[in-house]
């Protein structure tokens, strides 16, 4: 086989080439031309593949022949086929020739054809980009011509579901993702003026690819030029396309985001839609998302690079960025979006050429870039934020500065809202950043940042929100020096801290700024918060703020007190893990407590200074200082000997009470004291310098509000070594004042304080003695004292009292004289005897207790004549009035009487007094007897008397008191007797001695042998209905159970338990029944005559009515209340700690079924019950989680058993128990029971108690919550939420919900159905929709209050309009909270739910009946209505016609909003509908509601109203001419939005003049009317220069207009005709110049008085106009009887018009005026002969001279101004004749009106003489005679300019 040689295959391609050559040559026709290179052009174009050039060229050739025959549009290519193989071959020349014919063709083949072609020219778009960016810039071009011939399938149905595959772009995604990539940058594009440049957010390259070639015929001609795009709705097609089938949500979401920048709403509002669906299903943690989404956001920079976004896009970028934990990584974007973000654009060297930002946009973005570094801040990793935050804090920092620091550089000026809100955010960020990076920021060595903050804090005045901020930003780096900073740092920050304690306002800082504001609360906080407790700086920084005083804030105040409670330190600074709450190990650096030494120290300085500080002299900063000092101290103390108290709440209590009444707490505390006083020298240099500091703050000054500081004072001299008081000691004088103060207490505790130091042997004797003698010479005049006296007194005999006791006791020499203890005894029963002063006899009392305490008093040693006994009934009187001090010397003096004789009988009296104060009812008081008898039975062995022994004795012993044997347990049987009383006071006093002897003396062996009888006892209190003898008695079965064995506390506790589960009934605790007991309050059961108390009182009752069921009915009552109130004492003082220690290893360990009823009555609603059970819940259960998972089950099945019990407590407590019981819980939990929780609530929920119902509707809001919280996480499934959904929902929508009576309920249904759909994920709550919107409207009327419709009804009588309530309503309504509810539904509206929800809203809105309902319809309407917004819009036509003015106008603006939407066939129905409405109906109303519709079309569909503006604007101009006010303000201002200039009339002028013409001859007045005034305003608006084409389409409808009798505003059409006959060449038409002259006499003889005066001046303007006709005959015709029926009428009274016009003699001087004018003006001397002529100025001067002697300067000037054209018209007259002259001799006098008249007619008629000076100058007569009339006007006239014009007249006359 041979091989084709080169030659002969080059020679083959040529005859090839050549043959189709021939072919085209050969063709004479386009057809056959066509179907050649249908055959032929793909295959030829394929030969410039050749390998040979002869071949190329010679195909180019033809290709130049081809461009030449097919330039006929006719002439279709093969698009198709050049298509196909452009995607087929690789070569460039062949694809560039194929896209030179595709570009030729496409624009020829129909719409259908060029549609094919899109799968073919989508894919392998993105291929061809890399091959070819040129060549696929002119595909892309073509593709979006392609889309805007597409006509979309409706969102959601099959066909739009099938697009993706009917496009292939399911097997083309690269594809798919290129053309929405192409689509967003599209729509960020901005065509150059010329040639291609760069836009916000596109390079230069992707700006030239979007105007290929640099070609601006593209775009900028739009689809006005052959080939050329109209970018705005090229846009709005590639979005539409975007949002169909054919892409997916992921490919989307870019080009939606782009939509931001565009201000088309068109285009926007569809790429919101899109953005909606699309972010769901991208990944904000795709990393090259984010990346993109930063470049299109900075930028590419360079050259050619791209520019920033549009600031729109920015911030839509930054909101995503916000959500975004991947966005954090990126430090360099972050960066510079901050610095651009922050730097104004003038200085932003990367902003060039973008527009500035400015106003409102720049505080958006500004505001979102701020938001967006807190995001970092917050979520950024540390590697992240260690790399951006310094920087971040720098600029921001430089931001504020630049706006001036500390203080507002613009202090003079008004600060913007936008500033002061970047100011503030810029601190704030500062905080946060700091807070996120500290060790480079924050933890530097001169705390730089920091001290700038508290500067900020202190200097910056602009505002309260920016300290808000300042304070704010320091609250969030707080936390970073609360952990181990450094001893450096540490000692930095105290300096600061301290510094910014010292600051001053008005004062200068560290930095020299002026301080505006004090930081000592932040300053407080920073020190409690960062510093830790044992930095006594710290600590004196709280001492500072609590000693500043009364001009201090009550929060810095509180914040001090916080730091030196050790507690609320722990609580301020909970340690990880460590739960806040729990006890901290004091090992802890930062819990350390302060040493006593170093606070001593810190706060009263190593030695004495001579000034004190400031905090010193204030009362409440050295009263803090020293107690705070004193629980060191006493913490330390008692730490030391292993009895550390618990640092808690009670902290301080728990201290108090061990020292006070804890023998052991007070010998360690002494132990302590004196080891330090011994042996540590600087210990014992720190106490003593503490106890002068006392001592001295006691002493000095004045005594109010030193109650504290004596406290502490006598607490320490009573447990200190008498070593550590030696220094005390001879200062005991300086007492005197504080011994006689005013203060009752200061006086107490001073004399206290001063016999413990005066009876030290360091106290030298003479200051003793003479102090006491002092005292002796006050006591003794007691019977003279009054006033301040009185005071005096008391302090001596209490000073007296304290010292003779105690120097007793210490063995002092002074005290041992007989005589001064006889005469001061003698003093004390003196007063006691014979005083009636209060004062006096407190302190006699308090006297003989202290001496009766430590045996200086005894029945012995009372002197004569005073006798033991006497004064014990004197201590009775004060004991039987309540006197607790007299109780407490009683048992004291008791201690001094022996049991033997005789004073055995002394001892049972006073047992026998004690015994009978239980007539006193106040509780306290017993406890008072109880104490006494306490130690009357034991002696010092008491341990009330724990904190009595208050100084060292002889060896340790304790003061005498005689001794006991019996005493005891005839006491406890007496008590234990007495419990069993049935008299309530006895009841009460007797277990309360019975816990004061248990307590104070259950340490004896002969009480111990009574406890199962105490046990007893306190038992049958549990039952008692007085809640104190409850608490009492539980806590007496505490102290039996501590002191008892296992046998005994076992017994307690089951007896305990019985009772509570009511299992136990021989046991119950409820107590038993006798004639006798009480078992109701007085009168709590009232019968008429008396009450039910007892039970005998039950049975008598029942007798009487003959119903003996009633004794069990009562009983049963009874028994509940005894059992409740039993029940209510098991958490008292300590009960519950019985079961707690049974639970571990007694009874309760075995029996758990406690736990259910337990639960439940911790919601009891009786307070003392429930607050009793959750003393035993606290206690009983340690870990609560594990107990309620262990027994769930069986706790939930008690609680739905229970909650629909009969007792309605049960029924409550179940209620709130189930509450709290699923809170907090995992679904799955409690799932199994969620039906029955839902049914079983919606049951109690209508419960006859109101209390159960108020339980049931707080279960279901705890329901509703859970079910919300789920909805939002997503944590339940699906169906879990359907399920749910359909239980709630109905609920809150039925009559036990939002229709429920009670407005509460009412509420609440509204708010949890708010929370639902708020919550709720859209897929969730979709299908629900439907109904939910359309009951919610429904609801808007029935939940209206129906005193609006009273009002309505009403409205006159309050000064009101039915429409301004209505409005009120609207607004309201718009505010509801149903409204946002039915917004958010509308939200998450998809096509499917749209088709049943538009089902559903036609129904309601024809069955609307309420306002609220109605004007709700017409709310708003999204992207997924299109489809349904014909039939909506169709629907709403009718509902526009609503009789309420609001409702109407509601739906009409709806209609605007829906034409939005709407097909263009729909809008042209409606405008048809308002078209018909106004035109045929007999409302104006309905006229008004036309114009309301058409209006709101044009305002809310401007797009679409200005597309259809041929079939509106002619409507909207006719009715704009309405006689209707609002129905004309309506139209007008629609016609004024829509078009601009007059001269748009022109556009639409035969629409309008069809529209009119068609109802000119209308049966209504009005419509008649309207119309003839807008054929008239066509004439008008068409101005100068109406062609005569558009003269002759007028004029039709101006004939008709004007036809008929005449009405109001007729003048204004017959006005319009000589309009158009003076712009317009009308009048060269000889029958229309006919008709118009017909008409115009026609009008000019119309009788209406109104009508007259301006149809003559019509006819004088048209006579003008035909100025070669001879109207004189016709016109004099008219004007004569006119003008005489004037002037014979002038007499006529003056008469106002009604309607506000002209008055009749204002109508009638018009009227005459205007025919004067006309007639003068018809005499036309060109067309008349000489005898007409002199006719016609003969008759017309006649009737001038009468209607000038009316001397109406209206009528002279319109007649002046019709002689001056008349004398014009002579002066063309060659020859003058001499007839003609003598007659306008008789007119030149007429023109000179020798009277007074106005100077504008006297000007008039100069001017007239002048013209009249050619005509003069034609005849001598007439010149004399002016000459004449113009001298004598002249010498008369006085205004200069009249002057000026008559000389003229006399030069010309001389010329």
């Amino acid at each position: 086989m041979s091989t084709e040689t080169p030659e002969a295959k080059e020679a083959k391609e040529l005859a090839l080439v050549g043959k189709v050559e021939l072919r085209i040559a050969l063709t004479d026709a386009d057809t056959k031309l066509e179907s050649i290179l249908k055959t032929y052009l793909a295959p030829l174009l394929l030969k410039l593949g050749s390998e040979f050039l002869s071949v190329r060229k010679k195909v180019i050739a033809l290709c130049q022949h081809l461009n030449e025959r097919t330039k006929p549009p006719s002439i279709k290519l093969p698009v198709a086929a050049l298509l196909k193989q452009y995607k087929d071959t690789q070569n460039t020349l062949i694809r560039h020739f194929d896209l030179v014919y595709i570009q030729q063709g496409v624009d020829r083949l129909l719409t259908e054809d060029r549609l094919e072609l899109l799968p073919t020219l989508i894919h392998g778009l993105a291929r061809n980009f890399e091959e070819s960016t040129a060549q696929t810039a002119t595909l892309f071009s073509l593709l979006l011509k392609l889309i805007n011939h597409m006509t979309l399938p409706a969102r959601g149905s099959s066909e739009d579901s099938n697009l993706r595959t009917k496009l292939g772009l399911n097997d083309k995604p690269e594809d798919a993702k290129f053309v929405s990539l192409w689509i967003g940058k599209l729509l960020l594009f901005i065509p150059g003026p010329s040639g291609a440049r760069r836009c916000p957010g596109l390079s230069l390259e992707e700006c030239t690819f979007l105007q290929p070639h640099g070609k601006d015929s593209l775009w900028t001609q739009g689809s006005t030029v052959a080939g050329g795009l109209s970018l705005p709705e090229t846009k709005i097609s590639a979005i539409r396309f975007l949002a169909s089938g054919a892409f997916t949500e992921v490919e989307r979401f870019e080009p939606a985001l782009a939509t931001s920048a565009v201000p088309d709403a068109r285009v926007s509002d569809v790429g919101d839609d899109i953005l909606k669906r699309a972010t769901p299903a991208v990944s904000l943690e795709d990393h090259g998302l984010i990346e993109r989404l930063f470049t299109t956001y900075l930028g590419t920079g360079g050259e050619h690079g791209s520019l920033p976004a549009p600031a729109p896009l920015q911030i839509r970028i930054l909101a995503l960025l916000c959500r975004s934990q991947e966005a954090t990584t990126f430090v360099s974007q972050i960066i510079q979006v901050v610095k651009e973000g922050l730097v104004p654009d003038s200085r932003n060297p990367h902003n060039a050429g973008t527009a500035p930002k400015q106003g409102l946009e720049a505080a958006k973005l500004r505001g979102q870039v701020f938001s967006f570094i807190n995001w970092v801040a917050r979520i950024g990793s540390s590697e992240t934020l260690v790399a951006v935050a310094p920087t971040l804090v720098n600029e921001v920092r430089s931001y504020i500065e630049s706006q001036g620091w500390p203080q507002f550089k613009n202090n003079d000026a008004r600060i913007t809202s936008a500033e002061l809100s970047s100011r503030s955010y810029g601190y704030e960020t500062i905080g946060l950043l700091a807070k996120s990076c500290p060790k480079m920021l924050l933890l530097e060595s001169d705390l730089y940042l920091l001290r700038w903050l508290f500067s900020s804090l202190s200097g910056d005045g602009s505002g309260k929100d920016i300290m808000i901020s300042v304070e704010q930003a320091l609250a969030s780096v707080l936390g970073v020096f609360g952990g181990e900073i450094g001893t450096d740092m540490e000692a930095s920050l105290t300096d600061l801290l301290l510094h910014q304690m010292t600051l001053q306002a008005d004062g200068l800082d560290s930095s020299g700024h002026r301080v505006i504001r004090s930081t000592r609360y932040t300053t407080v906080r920073f020190a409690n918060r960062c510093l830790p407790y044992s930095n006594t700086k710290a600590r004196y920084i709280d001492i500072l703020a609590i000693g500043a005083g009364s001009d201090e804030r009550s929060e810095v105040i509180d914040e001090g007190r916080k730091g030196l409670d050790p507690y609320w330190y722990r609580m301020l600074n909970p340690l990880e893990g460590a739960g806040g709450m729990d006890p901290i190990s004091l090992d802890i650096l930062k819990y350390t407590l302060p040493k006593f030494r170093t606070l001593v120290d810190q706060f009263f300085g190593p030695g004495t200074t001579a000034t004190k500080p400031e905090w010193q002299r204030s009362v409440s900063g050295s009263s803090a200082a020293i107690v705070f000092c004193r629980y060191i101290l006493l913490h330390q103390a008692l730490a030391s000997m292993s009895i550390t108290p618990l640092i808690d709440s009670e902290w301080k209590r728990n201290i108090d009470a061990l020292v006070k009444n804890d023998e052991v707490a007070r010998d360690h505390v002494r132990q302590y004291l004196h080891e330090r006083s011994q042996h540590d020298t600087n210990g014992k240099k720190a106490w003593l310098r503490y106890l002068s500091a006392i001592f001295d703050a006691l002493v000095e000054g004045s005594y109010e509000n030193k109650d504290d500081v004596g406290d502490c004072l006598l607490e320490f001299c009573s447990l200190s070594p008498d070593s550590a008081l030696d220094s005390l000691a001879p200062r005991c004088h300086d007492l005197s004042g504080a011994i006689f103060a005013n203060s009752h207490t200061i006086r107490l505790t001073a004399s206290h304080v001063f016999g413990i130091l005066a009876s030290l042997k360091a106290c030298p004797p003479e200051i003793s003695v003479g102090m006491v003698e002092r005292f002796r010479l006050k006591i003794a005049a007691w019977k003279h004292a009054v006033g301040m006296e009185v005071h005096r007194v008391h302090g001596s005999i209490l000073a007296t009292s304290y010292w003779l006791s105690r120097a007793n006791y210490r063995g002092n020499e002074q005290s041992k004289e007989s005589s001064l203890a006889v005469e001061f005894v003698t003093s004390l029963l003196e007063i006691l005897e014979v005083s009636r002063d209060k004062e006096l006899l407190d302190a006699a009392i308090e006297g003989i207790d202290q001496l009766s305490l430590y045996g200086v008093l005894s029945p012995h040693t009372i002197p004569a004549p005073w006798n033991a006994l006497k004064v014990v009934m004197k201590l009775k009187e004060r004991a039987q009035v309540g006197d607790e001090k007299a109780i407490f010397a009683l048992g004291h003096f008791a201690m001094q009487c022996n049991e033997g004789e005789p004073q055995s009988s002394l001892l049972d009296n006073i047992t026998t007094i004690l015994y009978s104060l239980h007539e006193q009812k106040q509780p306290e008081l017993q406890f008072a007897v109880g104490a006494a008898l306490s130690c009357a039975v034991s002696g010092w062995q008491s341990r009330s008397l724990v904190g009595a022994l208050d100084v060292e004795g002889p060896l340790r012993q304790k003061p005498r008191a005689a001794s006991r044997s019996s005493t005891l347990h005839d006491v406890i049987d007496k008590v234990l007797d007495d419990c069993r009383s049935t008299k309530p006071a006895l009841r009460q006093a007797s277990v309360i001695w019975l816990l004061c002897l248990v307590q104070y003396c259950g340490h004896l062996n002969d009480l111990r042998s009574h406890l199962r009888e105490c046990q007893a006892a306190f038992k049958g209190f549990l039952a008692d209905r007085d809640s104190f003898n409850q608490e009492s008695a539980s806590r007496g079965l505490t102290l039996v159970y501590e002191k008892g064995d296992r046998a005994l506390k076992d017994d307690l506790v089951r007896d305990l338990v019985g009772s509570f589960t009511g299992s136990d009934t021989r046991n119950s605790l409820a107590g038993s029944v006798t004639t006798e007991t009480t078992l109701f309050e007085p009168n709590a059961l009232p019968t008429g005559d008396g009450s039910v108390t007892t039970y005998k009182d039950i049975v008598s009752l029942a007798s009487e009515v003959g119903d003996p069921s009633l004794v069990y009915r009562f009983m049963s009552l009874a028994s509940n209340n005894a059992i409740w109130s039993s029940r209510a004492a098991f958490g008292r003082f300590g009960l519950s700690n019985i079961l707690s220690d049974s639970s571990i290893d007694g009874y309760l360990a075995k029996n758990p079924k406690l736990y259910p009823a337990l639960y439940r009555y911790r919601f009891d609603p009786n307070t003392n019950v429930r607050n009793s059970m959750n003393d035993i819940w606290t206690a009983l259960v340690k870990d609560p989680v594990t107990v309620i998972n262990s027994h769930f089950e069986l706790i939930m099945d008690d609680l739905l058993k229970n909650i629909l019990a009969k007792e309605w407590r049960v029924r409550q407590a179940s209620c709130a128990a189930i509450a709290d019981l699923v809170q907090g819980r995992p679904l799955q939990r409690y799932e199994k029971y969620l039906t029955r929780i839902w049914t079983l609530t919606f049951k109690v929920c209508d419960d006859i108690k109101e209390s159960v119902r108020t339980a049931a509707m707080a279960l279901a809001r705890v329901l509703t919550a859970i079910l919300t919280r789920s909805l939002e996480a997503g944590d339940s499934s699906a169906a879990n939420a359907n399920t749910m959904l359909k239980e709630v929902l109905p609920f809150l929508l039925s009559p036990s919900g939002l229709e429920s009576s009670a407005e509460d309920v009412q509420a609440f249904a509204l708010k949890t159905l708010l929370q639902i759909i708020k919550s709720s994920r859209g897929e969730v709550l979709r299908p629900f929709i439907a109904d939910l919107i359309c009951r919610l409207l429904s609801l808007l009327s029935s939940l209206e209050p129906q005193a609006i419709n009273y009002l309505h009804l009403n409205a006159e009588k309050y000064g009101m309009t039915g429409e301004e309530i209505d409005d009120a309503r609207l607004n309201s309504v718009k505010r509801s909270p149903m409204m946002e509810a039915i917004e958010r539904c509308l939200d998450i509206l998809d096509e499917r739910s749209m088709e049943d929800l538009q089902e559903r809203l036609s129904t309601t809105i024809r069955n609307a009946v309420g306002l609220p309902t109605k004007v709700s319809l017409s709310t708003r309407h999204n992207f997924i209505f299109r489809p349904h917004a014909d039939r909506c819009l169709r629907l709403l036509r009718r509902q526009v016609l609503d009789r309420n003015d609001t409702i109407s106008t509601s739906f009409a603006v709806a209609c605007g909003y829906l034409a939005r939407l709407a097909s263009d066939e729909e809008i042209m129905k409606l405008v048809d509908f308002c078209s018909k409405l106004y035109f045929d109906s007999e409302d104006d109303r309905h006229r008004a509601i036309s114009g309301e519709v058409i209006i709101a079309v044009g305002k809310h569909a401007t797009d679409r109203f200005a597309a259809l503006a041929g079939h509106i604007l002619p409507f909207v101009f006719i009715a704009k001419h309405d006689s209707y006010e609002r129905a004309k303000e309506l139209f007008s201002d629609t016609w004024n939005q829509n078009v601009g200039g007059s001269r748009a009339v022109m556009l639409y002028l035969k629409e309008i003049l069809k529209t009119a013409s068609s109802h000119l001859d209308s049966p209504r007045w009005s419509i008649k009317h309207t119309t003839a005034f807008a054929v008239a305003d066509v004439v008008k608006s068409l101005g100068h220069g109406t062609s005569a084409e558009d003269a002759g389409i007028i004029w039709p409808s101006l004939e008709r207009a004007i036809g008929g009798k005449t009405w109001d505003g007729k003048e204004t059409v017959l006005e319009a005709m000589v309009v158009l006959a003076k712009n317009s060449t009308v009048l060269t038409n000889e029958k229309i110049a006919n008709q118009m002259q017909t008409i115009v006499i026609r009008e000019s003889k119309r009788n209406n008085s109104k009508y007259r005066p301006y149809a003559l001046a019509c006819l004088g303007d048209f006579i003008e106009l035909r100025g070669t006709v001879n109207w004189y005959g016709q016109v004099y015709a008219v004007t004569e009887p006119v003008i005489r029926d004037i002037l014979d009428g002038s007499n006529e009274m003056d008469v106002d018009s009604q309607s506000g016009g002209l008055s009749s003699k204002e109508r009638s001087d018009l009227t005459l005026a205007n025919a004067l004018k006309t007639l003068v003006t018809a005499i036309n001397p060109t067309v008349l002969q000489q005898t007409e002529l002199e006719e016609s100025l003969s008759q017309t001067l006649e009737l001038v001279k009468k209607s000038i002697s009316r001397k109406v300067r209206i009528v002279q000037d319109a007649l002046l101004d019709a002689q001056k054209r008349l004398f014009q018209k002579l002066g063309v007259i060659d020859k003058l004749p001499e007839s003609v002259e003598n007659i306008l001799l008789q007119y030149v006098p007429t023109v000179f009106d020798e009277d007074d008249s106005a100077e504008q007619t006297r000007i008039k008629a100069a001017e007239t003489a002048l013209v009249i000076v050619s005509i003069a100058q034609k005849g001598g007569k007439l010149s004399s005679l002016l000459k004449q009339k113009v001298e004598s006007a002249k010498r008369h006239e006085r205004s200069s300019s009249v002057v000026r014009i008559l000389e003229r007249v006399q030069i010309s006359l001389d010329v």
